[in-house]
């Protein structure tokens, strides 16, 4: 049982312009690991928040106005719960779950960073927004899930994970991963090789999370013995696939064509994840992109869900989120990369 204490002084009520509070920290638990070294998760806390913070040996004193005071406050039970969990705070989690707070989330960061996508491997892959969670939820209770999002929002990586564990825990037989061979900016045909050489490069990045989840050498043996299959959506046609998790990655560049046919090879005890960004889509003006079409097609079938992510599930480097979103914004004014978000 937590050692940690909230106590209020007396006299002090919401009604005054300063509140203070102080929370016990159990002795077992460096403070170290809650304030970072030379107090570097402490600092990043004061900064957004207008709080005075204090730390004394395991006691942490939180003064100021009452509502930033009851937000920060909140967020030190949220971290100290974290690492009762066994896991590791980072500047990054500090700053989604200063976020959610103060946006009023239902759902405590807690939750979200609990969550384990993928525990079939050496390491442990968990969402790390409240976006992502939403999304993994999605997954397990839905036959086809489509994923929209920017880059590094975590929508392929997250559905890797799961399909993997999936596999691990024997739900389906196979995993097969599919891209289409649409060209940004170079082309096919100079490219040496036949169309599985040609399609790899389009490929490797599946290759690189697969080799992170799975070792590269167990990954090689299960590409070896069919286990994982990773082709270009062109020999989609004609299968069926039963018994599978199918993962259609950079689906933003499937015509509406190409996307029937991929979601009508769907066989018994199968599922599907399609992911894409459709500010990104590098078809030919006249084609439309199979993706953005699928929205308006299949949103009320039952076992077809949408998980939209955005720049608030941006987990790469935090200049990311600003790239993602000034594009955004250029796009919306029906000017370059961005304008056929429609």
């Amino acid at each position: 049982m937590s050692e940690r204490q909230r106590v209020q002084p007396d006299g002090v009520s919401q009604l005054d312009e300063i509140a203070e509070v102080k929370i016990v920290v159990p002795h077992s638990m460096p403070m170290v690991s809650l304030l970072g070294q030379e107090d570097r998760f402490l600092k990043i806390i004061e900064g957004e928040f207008g709080c005075r913070i204090v730390a004394r040996g395991n006691e942490i004193e939180i003064r100021g106005e009452p509502g930033e005071t009851e937000e920060c406050t909140r967020l030190f039970e949220e971290l100290i719960e974290l690492l009762e969990e066994g896991l590791v705070i980072t500047p990054e989690n500090i700053g989604i779950a200063i976020d959610m707070i103060k946006k009023g989330e239902e759902i405590r960061p807690t939750e979200v960073f609990k969550e384990a996508v993928l525990t079939a491997s050496a390491k442990i892959i968990r969402p790390k927004t409240l976006g992502q969670k939403r999304y993994v939820e999605l997954m397990r209770k839905s036959t086809i899930v489509f994923s929209i999002g920017p880059a590094g929002t975590g929508k392929t990586y997250l559905a890797l994970a799961y399909a993997v564990q999936c596999l691990m825990d024997r739900k389906v037989g196979r995993l097969i991963l599919t891209r289409p061979a649409v060209e940004a900016g170079e082309k096919l045909g100079f490219l040496p090789g036949d169309l599985y050489q040609k399609v790899d490069p389009y490929l490797r990045p599946l290759y690189d999370a697969l080799y992170e989840m799975l070792g590269v050498e167990k990954f090689g043996r299960m590409i070896e013995q069919g286990t994982i299959e990773v082709a270009p959506l062109a020999f989609m046609r004609g299968r069926t696939l039963n018994d599978s998790f199918i993962l259609l990655d950079e689906a933003q560049n499937t015509s509406p064509e190409q996307m029937k046919m991929f979601l009508t090879r769907l066989g018994f005890g199968s599922r599907a994840v399609i992911t894409g960004d459709i500010t990104q889509i590098d078809l030919p003006k006249e084609v439309s992109s199979g993706l953005m079409l699928v929205r308006d097609i299949l949103s009320d079938i039952d076992g077809v869900s949408f998980a939209y992510l955005d720049a608030r599930d941006v987990v790469r480097h935090k200049i990311v989120q600003q790239i993602v979103e000034a594009y955004k914004a250029y796009g919306s004014k029906g000017r370059g990369p961005g304008a056929r978000d429609g």
